[in-house]
C-alpha cells in the first residue's frame, strides 16, 4: 500500500491546530485528507514518486498556521448551529410542555384564587422569554445555515447566542423561583408523575443547554485568537 505518512502528518497537526464539534472537526478532516490523496494521486500519475508527490500536494494546500483559522470559522458556525437547533426545538417544546401541565393538573380553584397578583404576568413573562430564545435560535440556526454564504464572522453570531443562554439562565431561574414560591405548592403536585417528568426533562434541557452555550463560547474565544483579523473584529 502506498504511503501517506506526509499526509497524515499534515491532517495530524491540523487537527492539533483546531478546537469544535468533534463530528463537524472529524467531518472537516477527512474532507482536507481526501482532497491531499486525490491531489497526491494526480501528481504521481504526472510522474513523481509517492512521497514527493504527498510533499507537493501539502505545499499546494498550504501550510496548517494559513488554513487553521478557516477550518476553526466552519467549526464556529458548527457550534453555534448546534445550540441552535437545541434551541429552537427544546425551548418551545418546554413551554408547551408546562403549559399542558398545569391544564391537566387537577387543582381546585380555590388554590387559583390563592396566588398572588403578580402571578399570572410573571408566568406570561416566563413564556414570552422561553418563546423569544426560541426564535433567536431560529434565526441564528438560519444565519448559520443558509446565511453561513454571506457572512464574515459566523462566530460573532455563535458566541452572541451563547451569551444569551448564560444571561438569560440567571433571569429565568428568579422567575421560575418565584412562580414555585406563588403557586404555593399545590396540595399532590410533588407526587403527580406527568409533573415529575416535566421537571426531569425541563432541568435536563437546561443543563444541557448551559453545556453547549458553554462549550459555544470556548470554540468562539479559540476561533478569535486563531482569526488573522482579531484586532478589526
Amino acid at each position: 500500500m502506498a504511503s501517506t505518512g506526509v499526509i497524515d502528518d499534515y491532517v495530524t497537526g491540523l487537527g492539533r491546530a483546531l478546537k469544535g464539534p468533534r463530528g463537524a472537526k472529524r467531518d472537516l478532516l477527512t474532507e482536507a485528507r481526501d482532497s491531499l490523496l486525490d491531489a497526491a494521486e494526480a501528481l504521481e500519475l504526472d510522474g513523481l514518486d509517492r512521497a514527493e508527490a504527498e510533499r507537493a500536494a501539502v505545499a499546494e494546500f498550504g501550510a496548517v498556521a494559513e488554513i487553521a483559522p478557516g477550518y476553526q470559522d466552519e467549526l464556529s458556525a458548527a457550534a453555534g448551529r448546534r445550540l441552535a437547533t437545541l434551541l429552537f426545538l427544546a425551548v418551545p417544546l418546554t413551554a408547551l410542555m408546562w403549559t399542558a401541565i398545569w391544564k391537566l393538573f387537577p387543582m381546585e380553584p380555590v388554590s387559583y384564587a390563592a396566588k398572588p397578583a403578580w402571578f399570572v404576568p410573571v408566568a406570561r413573562a416566563v413564556d414570552i422569554l422561553q418563546m423569544g430564545l426560541g426564535v433567536m435560535g431560529a434565526l441564528a440556526l438560519f444565519a448559520l445555515g443558509r446565511g453561513r454564504r454571506t457572512m464574515r464572522r459566523p462566530r460573532l453570531v455563535s458566541r452572541a447566542l451563547a451569551l444569551l443562554v448564560w444571561a438569560m439562565l440567571p433571569v429565568m431561574l428568579v422567575l421560575c423561583g418565584a412562580l414555585v414560591y406563588g403557586s404555593r405548592g399545590p396540595v399532590g403536585f410533588s407526587g403527580y408523575p406527568p409533573g415529575i417528568a416535566a421537571s426531569v426533562v425541563s432541568y435536563g434541557l437546561w443543563g444541557l443547554q448551559v453545556y453547549c452555550a458553554t462549550r459555544c463560547i470556548g470554540v468562539t474565544r479559540y476561533t478569535a485568537r486563531r482569526s488573522p483579523d482579531t484586532a478589526t473584529a
